[in-house]
């Protein structure tokens, strides 16, 4: 085999870091929330600082490499590799199927390729709610397999002995209450919670999630004011989606605000872009371009 030609860019991506920048050499990477800089990765203490400074900030999912490259470039703070995948990725009706062996991969893509931001990992349904144990073994998989730095539960007040559990060994718990996903079918569908006498419950579990060790609560489809009030009453922040503007933080599911979805999206989402309608065109021109003889040209060809 001729060694003398040049070696070419591999045709198969650059690996999680072969195409980024070198890392800054100073403490802060140059992205900012609100004007003011981040730090070289962000920690748990800085979210809380933020919350106290009274600075606000976004969380976006991502599922790959380049989700996260591109989001972590752009200075989201925090980075959830959600069970939403099941979804996003796999292509299931909800998340109730994702399994931890699904998750794993995807956690440990995003964590590769985040130099700077905070990476959660959504437990999967069915991999913590029988017993501490297990939610325990499943928690170090992800932190040993997928290089978390943070794990995320859904549920309130019966989640308490696990989060004590693991933060007790040394394992950041993001908490979720409300509409939670993974509940769908006792729940009776996606649907508001929170309203009426449950705000007072709501409040309490919040609470209880922080008291038990929680770094931080997503707080989903809850009404506003009750949104606004379990921000006032927890020293943790809180992470809003579609519980309004009252929250310290909002979470988007990147495919929703990139307008990557088709047909309807949920009432909470902004489309900030129309990558669906992107993909399609260049997706067509690249089809035609081969049909017609057009691509490759003599400027994507080798000579002999």
């Amino acid at each position: 085999m001729s060694t003398d030609a040049p070696e070419e860019q591999s045709p198969y991506g650059p690996g999680s870091r072969a195409d980024r920048p070198a890392a800054p050499s100073d403490a802060s990477s140059g992205a900012s929330v609100e004007g003011a800089p981040l730090p070289r990765r962000v920690r748990i203490p800085h979210l809380h600082a933020m919350k106290a400074e009274g600075r606000r900030w976004a969380m976006l999912t991502a599922y790959d490499m380049y989700a996260a490259q591109i989001f972590d470039e752009a200075g989201i703070p925090v980075l959830l590799v959600g069970d939403s995948a099941g979804n996003n990725v796999y292509g299931y009706e909800t998340t109730v199927p994702v399994t931890l062996d699904e998750m794993i991969p995807l956690v440990r893509a995003v964590s590769s390729a985040a130099r700077r931001a905070l990476v959660v990992a959504d437990m999967p349904f069915g991999s913590y709610g029988a017993s501490v144990e297990q939610g325990f073994a499943s928690a170090v998989r992800l932190m040993k397999e997928g290089l978390a730095h943070a794990v995320k539960l859904e549920g309130g007040t019966a989640m308490v002995p696990l989060v004590k559990a693991l933060t007790g060994a040394g394992i950041p718990v993001m908490a979720h209450v409300g509409f939670t996903p993974q509940s769908e079918h006792q729940l009776g569908g996606y649907r508001v919670q929170g309203r009426g006498d449950a705000a007072d419950e709501l409040v309490d579990e919040a609470r209880a999630l922080q008291e038990a060790g929680a770094f931080s609560v997503v707080l989903e489809m809850v009404p506003s004011p009750v949104a606004a009030r379990v921000t006032e009453v927890l020293e943790i922040p809180t992470i809003g989606i579609g519980a309004g503007n009252g929250t310290d933080a909002q979470v988007l599911v990147w495919s929703d605000f990139a307008g990557l979805r088709s047909g309807r999206a949920p009432r909470f989402v902004k489309k900030y872009a129309d990558l669906r309608g992107t993909l399609l065109d260049a997706a067509r021109a690249y089809a035609a371009d081969v049909e017609s003889g057009a691509f490759p040209d003599a400027g994507h060809s080798f000579e002999s």
